[in-house]
């Protein structure tokens, strides 16, 4: 589908100098448009981290005591505010970027809107346009307006394009519906999700409108109190950037939708609000325990069930089970499941009730963290956020010890010597519920209980930023607006080097690809095993100043090993892969890794870049495009994939809601909906 400049239609004026110049040569293409393809397939432990990295503790240390600890006396990361009595960083000048519409595009910026709601619509609105301008590969409308037809409804939207970026993260102010009097208000979040929906044929859009108003209502309360409170108190760095994602995805249509959660409920468990909250405890009888470990404590094993005793602390239990902790909410749920009603009367399972410190919920909403303590924990949460209800699965615990004993191989240190800044964040111990050995004929897993222990391996010294964290637009202490860390990074590093923000931006993103994606691109060359490496699933370590200095990688359910390679990594460990499920052909690997680290990761750190006029997306693209070309002899396929495709497969969410699809259900060939777009990297 191509977009078509609008010859007619309400378009608020704007200062050509909120938007700066546009830059020389015009907007950089986002290619040929290329039809849309049916629906088709989608897609951590002691570790062995960087040795003297500040902060880390050995593999094989012992964990220090359970015990919180606030930010490092050193002071506030690079890119984070100052105390009071320091000058506050100012904002870097409007860098040409991509396309800005200059005259045409709301000289405020509608997320910045002082009523909450308002603002939390116009990023709903943003959103879904950005999911259909990317799902139907649209081109650069050429003006001022993009125009969408609505042929179902026999009706237009009119967009007003306040930024057109050649890698997708557009920004558009308020549309209109073509024909509609001056007077009439602009379409809101609702309205345009009905519209679109309408046009997909994937059945009736109710459920999308729903998702779509109850994320709205999400991001105004998570706007409303951030503009208030901020500065998340007593958080360290790790737990600030898990707490930065305001606005969520930019190219989902309902990021911060969190049905089946009251008002109330959010307020505790959002981490956009600063929730925190005690775990809830169960006695798990022995007979019906299932665990695995591989965690190790000065070379010795230690068993998850020990591990979960000391994260219980003084909590009593009776003789012969082992404490499970759960997810509050997630514990309100579960018991009125049949087969955990069925275990608690049986005395099998016994409610501890909540129990001792506050835990913190990170971006994902459901793997919560405490200051310095050693162990996360990934918990189930039956709650469906974005394209999945976050239930751990038996197969996503068996992989991730799997990974950690696969690692210990000697590959982690072979991936060491060659990249030692990265690693990953291990998943190395579990504990669930099995009914199988008392019930040999009806018994098995019991869903909901299942909890991952994963390995903390940041100190208080340690600046470990998730990308989306470090990308999203936020409130900041003592100033207007939403701005990301990102942008204050490099406004920061521009005043101290002396350098343009664009050049810093620059040399910031060539940092990154050297200590974060050239790693990720050397196990998949050498292992075989590419990593769902997303923003969200990606941290970068930063150095006092900002700078890119390391990585790690999480996320148990994100490894793909590539069929080619069974009997290599057979080899190294016997089994691997068969209880993770964790092998898949060659083909659908590369499609995810196209994806995940390509399109999400890299296109959208560009895109951010760009949309926050830090730095020109064709200059990047360049950047990205030398890298590429440089790590080509290492023998992963991504490179030249992403180098010579005219068109890339790209995860539609949009779609993949419409459809109703689940991402952790069912084979991953067929989890999520891809779309063929034209590829912003080929020339």
């Amino acid at each position: 589908m191509n977009a078509t400049p609008a010859s007619s239609g309400p378009v608020p004026p704007t200062s050509p100098a909120a938007e700066g110049p546009a830059p020389s040569g015009g907007a950089h293409p986002a290619g040929p448009t290329v039809p849309r393809q049916a629906a088709g397939p989608t897609g951590e432990g002691r570790p062995e981290p960087a040795p003297g990295h500040p902060g880390e503790r050995s593999p094989d240390a012992p964990p220090p005591a359970f015990t919180r600890t606030g930010v490092s006396a050193s002071g506030p990361p690079a890119g984070e505010p100052s105390p009071p009595d320091r000058p506050r960083p100012t904002p870097p000048p409007s860098f040409p970027s991509g396309n800005p519409r200059t005259g045409t595009a709301a000289s405020a910026d509608p997320l910045d809107d002082p009523d909450p709601r308002r603002a939390a619509d116009a990023a709903a609105v943003e959103n879904l346009l950005r999911c259909w301008a990317r799902e139907h590969d649209l081109t650069d409308p050429g003006g001022p307006v993009l125009r969408i037809p609505l042929p179902a409804s026999g009706t237009a939207l009119l967009v007003p394009v306040r930024y057109w970026s050649p890698t997708g993260t557009h920004r558009f102010a308020a549309p209109a519906l073509d024909g509609a009097a001056a007077t009439a208000p602009p379409a809101d979040a609702v309205t345009v999700a009905a519209l679109l929906a309408r046009e997909t044929g994937a059945g009736p859009g109710s459920d999308l409108v729903g998702r779509v108003a109850d994320s709205v209502h999400r991001t105004a309360e998570c706007i409303a109190h951030r503009r208030d409170h901020p500065a998340p108190p007593g958080a360290d760095a790790f737990l600030t950037a898990e707490q930065a994602l305001v606005l969520g995805h930019p190219l989902h249509p309902t990021p911060k939708s969190r049905t089946g959660l009251s008002d109330s409920e959010h307020r505790h468990y959002a981490p956009e609000l600063h929730g925190a909250f005690p775990l809830h405890w169960l006695a798990v009888d022995r007979s019906v325990l299932a665990t695995d470990s591989a965690w190790t404590e000065r070379g010795r094993p230690l068993p998850a069930a020990a591990l979960s005793a000391r994260l219980a602390g003084d909590l009593a239990l009776p003789d012969g089970t082992v404490a499970l902790p759960l997810h509050p909410w997630q514990a309100d749920e579960v018991r009125r499941r049949p087969a955990v009603a069925a275990l608690l009367g049986a005395g099998l399972l016994r409610d501890l009730g909540p129990h001792g410190e506050h835990w913190h919920p990170t971006s994902s909403v459901r793997t919560v963290y405490r200051p310095g303590c050693p162990v996360m924990l990934k918990l189930s949460l039956a709650l469906s956020i974005t394209n999945s209800r976050r239930e751990n699965l038996r197969k996503e615990l068996h992989r991730g010890v799997e990974v950690h004993r696969l690692l210990r191989t000697g590959l982690a240190e072979r991936w060491r010597a060659a990249h030692p800044g990265f690693g990953i964040v291990r998943d190395p111990a579990w504990l669930a519920v099995d009914t199988a050995a008392a019930d040999p004929v009806h018994g098995g897993p019991v869903p909901g209980l299942d909890v991952v222990l994963r390995h903390n391996p940041f100190g208080p010294g340690d600046d470990a930023v998730c990308v989306a964290g470090l990308t999203a637009p936020r409130p900041w202490p003592g100033r207007a607006g939403l701005r990301s860390r990102l942008a204050e990074t490099v406004a920061r590093l521009a005043r101290r080097t002396g350098r343009t923000v664009g050049g810093v931006a620059t040399e910031w993103f060539r940092r990154y690809l050297d200590q974060v994606v050239r790693p990720v691109l050397w196990l998949d060359a050498t292992a075989g095993i590419a990593l769902e490496a997303h923003q969200q699933n990606t941290l970068v370590l930063l150095d006092r100043d900002g700078w890119p200095a390391g990585g790690r990688y999480r996320d148990n359910q994100g490894y793909y090993f590539r069929a080619s390679h069974r009997e290599r990594l057979d080899g190294l460990l016997p089994g691997v892969g068969r209880a993770g499920d964790t092998f898949v052909p060659d083909e659908v690997v590369d499609e995810r890794f196209v994806y995940y680290l390509g399109v999400n990761n890299l296109l959208g750190l560009i895109g951010a870049f760009g949309a926050q006029r830090l730095a020109d997306e064709r200059a990047l693209l360049d950047v990205l495009r030398v890298f590429l070309s440089s790590v080509t002899g290492l023998g992963s396929p991504l490179p030249a994939l992403l180098l010579d495709a005219p068109t890339l497969r790209t995860k539609a969410n949009l779609l993949t809601r419409l459809h109703g699809l689940d991402e952790l259900a069912g084979p991953v060939e067929a989890q999520s909906v891809y779309v063929t777009v034209a590829n912003p990297l080929h020339c």
